[in-house]
This record gives C-alpha cells, sequence and structure tokens, in this order.
C-alpha cells in the first residue's frame, strides 16, 4: 500500500514538472511568445534544471535539447525511485522505461493542449490563452485537416489527433511487457 501510494506521488509530481519542461521544448521548437507571465512562470519552474544541461547540451537545429534531456532525466529518476523502493534494479530496464515514460508524457500532453483546444473552441475562442493553444496544436492537426476539412463548419481533426494519440498510446503500453522481456 505504501509502495503505490509512494509510486503515484512520484509519478504525478514527475510529470507536472516534466510536463512545464516538455511545454519549454515545444514552445521553444515553434518559436512560439507565451503570454509573458505564463512564459516566465514556466522558465522560472524549469530554469534551475534546463541551464546547466544547457551549457553541456546547447540548443541546435533550433531546438532546445536540455529541456527535453531534463524531461528524460525527470524520467529516469522517477522510475529509479520507484523502483529502488520496490528493491528492483536493471540499468537497460530503466533507461527503457524511463524513455517509455518520457513518451507517454509526451502524448498526455498533447491530449490535453488538443482537450483545452476543444473545451476554449466552445467555451471562449477570444480567451488570452486560445491564440497560443491553437498554435501549440498546429503541427499535429494541420496535415489532418488537409486530409478532412471541416465539414458543415464543424472541425473534426482534434477529435481525429485524440483518436490517434489514443492508439499510439495503447500500442506503446502493449509493447512495455515484451521489450522487458527482451531486457531482462
Amino acid at each position: 500500500m505504501f509502495y503505490e501510494l509512494f509510486g503515484f506521488v512520484i509519478e504525478i509530481l514527475a510529470g507536472i514538472f516534466a510536463g512545464f519542461l516538455l511545454l519549454r521544448f515545444w514552445m521553444q521548437a515553434l518559436r512560439l511568445r507565451p503570454p509573458s507571465s505564463l512564459g516566465q512562470a514556466i522558465y522560472q519552474i524549469t530554469d534551475w534544471l534546463v541551464k546547466p544541461i544547457r551549457r553541456v547540451v546547447p540548443g541546435f537545429g533550433g531546438l532546445d535539447w536540455a529541456s527535453l534531456i531534463a524531461a528524460f532525466l525527470v524520467a529516469l529518476v522517477s522510475i529509479l525511485l520507484e523502483s529502488l523502493f520496490a528493491s528492483q534494479f536493471s540499468f537497460p530496464v530503466l533507461l527503457l522505461a524511463s524513455l517509455l515514460r518520457l513518451l507517454q508524457w509526451i502524448i498526455y500532453g498533447l491530449m490535453a493542449l488538443l482537450v483545452l483546444e476543444a473545451i476554449l473552441s466552445f467555451v471562449n475562442p477570444y480567451a488570452p490563452l486560445a491564440p497560443i493553444i491553437r498554435a501549440l496544436n498546429e503541427p499535429l492537426l494541420k496535415p489532418i485537416r488537409r486530409v478532412l476539412p471541416a465539414m458543415g463548419g464543424i472541425d473534426f481533426s482534434v477529435l481525429v489527433a485524440l483518436i490517434v494519440l489514443q492508439i499510439v498510446s495503447r500500442v506503446l503500453m502493449s509493447a512495455i511487457p515484451q521489450l522487458y522481456f527482451y531486457l531482462v
């Protein structure tokens, strides 16, 4: 019981912090300038980890690799804490589990942005955060909108993107036991 509670708290806290790191990475990859309060909050929360990594791994190719590496390190530490508490330790399995957790967080983050855009489009499409959320989702939705244009004034691209992300998540989660078997 205590182990499950500890693992849950670690996963939640690590997921929230990694979410900020991934949002920072995604905004910089798309060259978006968020509203000053949101941008300042994200940078203040994540700078303590990103800045030291950036000294070793500078950004290149227009991407902030330090933020992505920091998110991976957060996943690694969270998996390590959970596995140490459970007294299970295998370095290849830890690395793979960390990578899979990072991919899971990326998928969940993209899904959250899509749901947020759908809610804002119904509730308040002119909200101050609506343009930044639309811009964050545009790379996902643009290819879908080329294939599936709006029908009757209704845009189904968000729904299709959510279904695709859910399928990717399920495939990823179903692959975990098989990958674990090969590494152990």
